[in-house]
């Protein structure tokens, strides 16, 4: 898992801050999970726990 620890700063430049954070957080994802953190109604952390997947074999016929 990797987390992104964003510095709590009120106003929009910080909104864009974040909400870019989760954007490539997700964009790098195939499977997974991206959390957002809030303390006091700011964002603080940003969580990815990414998921591999691997193919089932399948079963050869005869």
């Amino acid at each position: 898992m990797s987390a992104v620890t964003i510095k709590a700063v009120s106003g929009a430049v910080e909104k864009l801050e974040w909400l870019e954070v989760v954007r490539q957080q997700v964009g790098s994802l195939s499977y997974g999970v991206v959390q957002i953190v809030i303390h006091d109604a700011q964002v603080t952390q940003i969580e990815k726990t990414e998921r591999v997947r691997l193919d089932k074999p399948r079963a050869k016929t005869i």
